[in-house]
């Protein structure tokens, strides 16, 4: 076998290649695109653990990790996501402290009311999709409100994070139209960075444009607006594509999986543990890139040094030395070390949100139509360079 992340069996179905991976190839090298991959739980965790041995600073995704280039772009960004403590955990930590008591409270209000905004007009429709008619559109909404982008740039955003995330079937690298996305997107943030330093307001990037930060040397100084774009930038894309990815892979496994479904409309005490075995069952990330920074050993096999590596939570989640079962959907299953959303210093910070709002979505999909019908064989899949799921899941509103 050949586990290619830019085939179309990848985003479709992984699952078979993921147990030949773990089972015949635990430390598996394809020389064709140039990377190595981890799929065992117990590596999986314990690499995302070792940020010595493995450097977030080159990069997440294939083109990044095989580009002489990208530790320079990465720099230039400024993106916590493409750094390494102790420069990680500094920036980290601004944009948690910015998540105040305050605004936290507010959140599951704001959610409800995005929802019942793009919710409400579909009530009277006898079919819809649940992915590009709500759980595309409500997340990029909820996450834009927090960050202060003005309400008619925020649909655009989310196009163009669609953009640069999409990939053409065996091709590593962006479309020129994702390239376009990226820049726009990039001057986008920019300019928007610098409105909220003439015009503050109540939103998370007046809050860390008004920030301080450590710097190594010891010295304390405002964030630059590149600083800023990063964080910004990051937060809105991650917190609208994780949230999208996980609505619709729960609509399609819960449609497989009737009886779970009848179990959690039963008794939505059981919504926590429904959205953890969504996680785990079809993660949004399938893998998180990563760079050797020195020779490392991982079931008898040595990963040289200065080579891509990709962790693929996607198999780890399924490992039966762990999960009893694996391929089998139980939204009661006791979950020991979960890695849907990450591990180590980079698990996602948005975490807690994009699980309040998968809760709220699944409650109110199966609140409002009780007898939601899933057309199985229509339902489509994106092809993104390190997001999986679906792009369309059409339904009929019985």
């Amino acid at each position: 076998m050949e586990f290619d992340p830019f085939s179309r069996e990848f985003f479709e179905d992984p699952y078979a290649v993921y147990r030949w991976l773990r089972d015949e190839s635990p430390t598996y090298h394809n020389e064709k695109i140039g990377f190595w991959a981890l799929s065992r739980h117990a590596d999986v965790l314990a690499a995302h653990r070792d940020h010595q041995t493995f450097s977030s600073t080159h990069g997440l995704t294939i083109d990044q990790l095989t580009s002489d280039d990208y530790q320079a772009v990465a720099t230039s960004i400024r993106s916590m996501i493409v750094m390494d403590p102790p420069e990680h955990d500094r920036m980290r930590k601004l944009v948690a402290r910015s998540f105040t008591p305050r605004r936290i409270a507010g959140i599951e209000e704001i959610i409800r009311d995005v929802m019942d905004e793009w919710l409400d007009p579909l009530m009277d429709r006898d079919s819809f999709d649940v992915v590009t008619d709500f759980a595309g559109p409500f997340p990029v909404e909820v996450i834009s409100t927090l960050l202060g982008i003005p309400k008619p740039d925020r649909q655009q955003y989310r196009h163009w994070t669609d953009k640069v995330l999409e990939r053409e079937p065996g091709n590593p690298f962006p479309t020129a139209e994702g390239i376009a996305a990226a820049m726009a997107s990039s001057a986008f943030i920019m300019e928007l960075v610098a409105e909220k330093r003439r015009h503050p307001a109540d939103d998370l990037i007046s809050d860390l444009a008004a920030t301080a930060v450590e710097r190594e040397d010891g010295t304390t100084e405002a964030l630059t607006d590149e600083e800023i774009a990063g964080f910004a930038g990051l937060i809105a894309a991650a917190g609208s594509e994780t949230v999208t990815k996980l609505v619709g892979n729960g609509a399609v496994t819960f449609a497989d999986n009737p009886d779970e479904l009848a179990q959690l409309t039963g008794d939505w005490s059981k919504l926590g543990g429904a959205v953890e075995e969504v996680l785990r069952y079809k993660a949004p990330s399938q893998y998180q890139g990563r760079y050797s920074l020195v020779d490392s050993e991982w079931n008898g096999v040595t990963i040289p040094a200065n080579q891509p590596v990709l962790l693929i939570t996607g198999a780890a989640n399924r490992d039966p030395d762990v999960y009893p079962d694996p391929d089998r959907f139980d939204i009661d299953r006791p979950q020991p070390v979960a890695l849907g959303l990450g591990h180590g210093v980079h698990y996602c910070l948005g975490a807690h949100l994009a699980k309040l709002e998968s809760r709220i979505a699944f409650e109110q999909l199966y609140t409002r139509w009780p007898g939601l019908q899933v057309d199985l064989d229509n339902v489509s899949y994106v092809q993104m360079s390190n997001v999986a799921g679906p792009a369309s899941v059409p339904v009929s509103a019985a």
